[in-house]
């Protein structure tokens, strides 16, 4: 009788309250009756009757709820990575073979050319670099790719270079030294820089 009583008078709020909400058979089932004497006895207290048409306007505003759950859900989810912009662009100088690229965690080679906005050399193994064999031979730069040993504007262009593609890549401060710039490098900080780097190894 109780459940009885409450699926029929009690306003939808109380119900949910106090956990009554939903057929009548799961009501019996699922609740105890002291929950319900305890519920019955707070009905007086707090005149927790149900108002004409309340239930229809409750079963509105749970449509509701219900259609931006799903809304929701339909969305699809974008990570971080997948929002974000390249900070660098590229340009081709000389193509590569075009189909063998280099794997992230892989070591490449490069010989490379970097310099500022104002055209100013900061740093190169080309020629008469500084990076040289003992024959006086140029050396290329070796490094695990994709793991963060460069900037990440290099980082991020040799996984698109094929062997010995030269290009030339133009990083913004994001993604080369950023704010704070390379004091010992003399590379400014907030600085935009240009790169010519031709792909000689993978392995």
């Amino acid at each position: 009788l109780l459940c009885l009583f409450a699926g029929k008078s009690l306003s939808p709020q109380f119900l949910r309250e106090h956990k009554l909400y939903g057929k009548l058979a799961s009501i019996a089932k699922c609740t105890k009756k002291d929950a319900l004497v305890t519920a019955y006895l707070k009905l007086f207290e707090q005149k927790a009757f149900k108002k004409e048409g309340e239930e229809e306007e409750d079963a509105k505003e749970v449509a509701k709820k219900m259609e931006k759950m799903k809304i929701a859900a339909a969305k699809p989810s974008t990570s971080s990575k997948e929002k974000e912009q390249p900070r660098y662009t590229k340009r081709i100088m000389k193509k590569g073979n075009g189909s063998t690229f280099p794997q992230k965690g892989e070591t490449v080679g490069c010989f490379y050319k970097g310099t500022l906005a104002d055209g100013t050399v900061f740093d190169t193994n080309m020629g008469g670099g500084s990076k040289k064999k003992k024959g006086g031979d140029a050396e290329p730069l070796k490094f695990k790719v994709g793991t963060g040993k460069v900037i990440r504007g290099w980082d991020e262009a040799l996984l698109t270079m094929s062997l010995n593609e030269k290009a030339e890549l133009v990083v913004e401060p994001m993604w080369a030294y950023g704010k704070k710039g390379l004091a010992e490098a003399k590379i400014p900080p907030n600085a935009t820089l240009t790169f010519e780097v031709e792909l000689v190894s993978i392995f």
